[in-house]
């Protein structure tokens, strides 16, 4: 029997020093911002970009509220949430309802130009989670907020929420 236990304690410390010796894709640097509720939906979150090694953004969109099997599309946009007709700087993977999360690895924007994430987090931007991405209920903005070198920036709750740009 204490064979056996001696065998088990060596194959757990040899799995442990594996994990313990893994690299890590992330430099251990993140922001994060809060999503606030922009509508009569009671939709709200946060926004967190981790930097990885090669300097790139991993952008994790992580929201209360949400469920079904509906997929909602976020926007990057340049300048302030209050701005109307903000330019649209890249489309995020959208947020699944049933688990409320996005994944977005972000090297770019939508025009090509790389971004890395120390640029990503100095934008004057602001994230938009919308409704739908077509007809009248993509101009609903569920939750939102300011970003990187403008996000101590508040906002006036629905009021102070721009219409995005038709396309």
């Amino acid at each position: 029997m204490k064979s056996w236990i001696g065998a088990l304690v060596i194959i757990l410390a040899l799995y442990g020093c594996e994990e313990s010796q893994s690299v890590s894709d992330f430099t251990g640097n993140e922001a994060t911002y809060a999503l606030q509720q922009t509508s009569d939906f009671a939709v709200s979150g946060t926004v967190t970009f981790k930097e990885k090694r090669d300097g790139s953004a991993l952008i994790l969109v992580e929201l209360q509220g949400t469920d079904g099997d509906v997929k909602l599309p976020v926007h990057l946009h340049l300048g302030d949430i209050s701005e109307p007709d903000a330019e649209v700087a890249a489309l995020l993977n959208p947020v699944v309802g049933s688990t409320g999360r996005s994944e977005t690895n972000f090297v770019q924007l939508a025009n090509e130009t790389p971004l890395s994430y120390n640029e990503l987090i100095g934008l004057e931007a602001s994230i938009k989670v919308h409704l739908s991405d077509v007809g009248p209920e993509r101009d609903i903005v569920l939750a939102g907020g300011n970003i990187g070198s403008i996000a101590s920036k508040g906002f006036n709750g629905r009021v102070g929420i721009g219409v995005c740009k038709s396309e």
